[in-house]
């Protein structure tokens, strides 16, 4: 208390002086008209710009909880276009018992190896969340891997990137098909061999998932073509594809389950057995 009073006796006619003036400007902003309009004014910008502040600082909070919600419905929109026979969504009402092929959800990775030859992710939906092994997982660029194995809660996938990877694909121009492989040597490539001499092809063409796959639906994005080469062993070509996703950094991903596939499948094992 006694460093209070000396503080106030020390600076006294500084205190004064401000007390005088603050009662000066306060008489003056009450007795003028235009000396209130600018005092209001200014205080408006002034609150303004810390409103504006406060908000920018909450939105970029609540970015985590809009970009799971952008996600979801994302898979719904998926699902509903992956349904339909012709990408274009002719009618606007989307009733479930069109929605006869694929379920698709959405999911989030929560580990990404990407530095070895035998690559996969971790993703934090399992058999819980009903997914299965062989579901084809993509993204918003197109295909990421196929799930591997699951656990009450978490699923590993086989990434586009590991050797051991197989996915029926095709040149996008002129339907000819092939098999997308890994070479083990660049994140940012894949391959795409027997491809027969056939097909017409040139750099940039897109390369998209194929409709033989019992794993994806026909026509996601994979990459565009790089360079083309000859296996003299087979007379085919191979393809380099520069992949359209960064698979060192994946987010958010899509999980598709063909509820068709099983009818499939066992259709063709029928008819090879005969």
């Amino acid at each position: 208390m006694q460093q209070i009073i000396n503080f106030i006796f020390k600076n006294s006619y500084k205190l004064l002086f401000l007390l005088l003036l603050g009662t000066s400007l306060t008489l003056t902003i009450k007795s003028h008209s235009y000396h209130r309009s600018e005092y209001i004014n200014t205080a408006n910008n002034v609150t303004g710009a810390v409103y504006q502040e406060i908000d920018n600082a909450n939105e970029y909070l609540s970015l985590k909880e809009k970009n799971l919600r952008l996600a979801e419905e994302n898979a719904l929109l998926k699902e509903i276009l992956f349904n339909k026979k012709d990408t274009t969504l002719s009618n606007k009402n989307i009733h479930s018992e069109q929605l006869l092929d694929f379920n698709v959800r959405m999911s989030k990775v929560i580990k990404n190896v990407f530095n070895t030859r035998e690559n996969y992710l971790t993703i934090n939906s399992g058999s819980f969340d009903s997914i299965k092994t062989d579901m084809g997982v993509i993204n918003e660029k197109g295909v990421v891997g196929i799930i591997e194995k699951t656990s009450k809660n978490y699923s590993t996938v086989l990434s586009t990137l590991n050797t051991k990877s197989r996915i029926n694909a095709k040149i996008k121009n002129s339907n000819h098909f092939g098999s997308l492989i890994w070479d083990g040597k660049n994140v940012g490539f894949v391959q795409l061999i027997d491809v027969p001499r056939l097909a017409s092809l040139k750099k940039g063409d897109s390369i998209v998932t194929g409709a033989d796959s019992d794993i994806f639906p026909e026509n996601i994005p994979i990459g565009k073509i790089d360079k083309v080469f000859i296996d003299t062993k087979t007379n085919y070509y191979t393809i380099n594809v520069r992949l359209f996703n960064d698979m060192t950094s994946l987010g958010y991903i899509y999980i598709i389950e063909n509820k068709k596939k099983k009818e499939k499948q066992t259709l063709e094992q029928e008819t090879i057995k005969k």
